[in-house]
């Protein structure tokens, strides 16, 4: 399969090719850019010379950042187990056979951490994790026209608590990881593409976990649809697309604990979590 990596970088947008090699900066809008029509023949057209990536920001600008959940039957089982005391179980187990997803807001370039930067956690909650997620770039046209790796940051007790505590739970300062690029391919990535987290604390692995996108209840076209079914989005959005990769409690992550997620050909989104 033939991709390109976009990257956003400190002096313009920088484009990687299969090999390894670059483009020169190129001085142009990211939202205007990545929003083109035939985004992948724009980076087949480009004259590869360059052979080091200069330094990057997180790939985000006017974009929305959405989520969708309960996508994978882990997460659905995680979920009804931590909400089964507040009679919210239910909630969950129906969401996963609905025919309608549950999709709600997670953030802006405000909340957004990109490679190499500090995701936080809640000072109010005693039981945090990332969620890795493949997550779909919705160009304006409201065509899937790419894809980033997300780390869907969570207070699993806050919504644990009551599912109406849910953007308490997600949404809040660094809580949204990005990156490390916007990668967009020829064809859509094949249902046997990985999905892999490992955490890291003083240098000790504490946590490892892998799946498959074929594992997904949900095919991306679908997520799609709903969301932009009553909305649109004049600089496209980003959708995380559910996880199934779930520390089982009582592991919970801890300041300067370092969180590595990788989905081939994208890449590895490395983050730490804010002192």
């Amino acid at each position: 399969m033939n991709y390109y990596k976009i990257y956003r970088g400190a002096k313009g947008i920088q484009i990687e090719n299969k090999e390894g090699k670059f483009t020169s900066p190129h001085a142009g809008n990211w939202d205007d850019f990545i929003n083109q029509p035939e985004l992948f023949q724009i980076c087949q057209h480009q004259i590869f010379t360059d052979s080091k990536l200069e330094a990057i920001q997180t790939p985000i600008d006017s974009q929305e950042i959405w989520a969708a959940g309960v996508t994978y039957l882990r997460s659905k089982v995680a979920r009804m187990e931590e909400s089964k005391e507040s009679g919210g179980d239910t909630f969950y187990d129906k969401v996963y056979d609905a025919e309608r997803p549950e999709i709600f807001y997670k953030g802006n370039k405000l909340r957004a951490v990109g490679q190499n930067g500090q995701v936080r956690i809640r000072k109010d909650s005693a039981w945090n994790v990332p969620e890795p997620e493949l997550t779909l770039f919705i160009n304006k046209q409201h065509q899937i026209a790419g894809y980033l790796i997300g780390n869907d940051m969570s207070s699993r007790d806050i919504e644990g608590e009551n599912p109406l505590y849910l953007p308490q739970a997600k949404v809040y300062d660094a809580s949204a990881g990005i990156g490390p690029c916007l990668l967009v391919t020829e064809k859509p990535l094949a249902p046997e593409t990985v999905i892999s987290m490992r955490i890291y604390r003083s240098n000790q692995e504490v946590f490892q976990g892998e799946t498959h996108i074929s594992q997904m209840k949900r095919s991306h076209e679908e997520l799609r649809e709903y969301l932009t079914r009553e909305m649109s989005f004049p600089l496209g959005a980003y959708l995380m697309t559910g996880t199934c990769i779930v520390p089982d409690p009582p592991f919970t992550l801890q300041a300067h604990d370092e969180i590595h997620i990788q989905i081939e050909p994208i890449g590895t989104l490395i983050q730490t979590v804010h002192p």
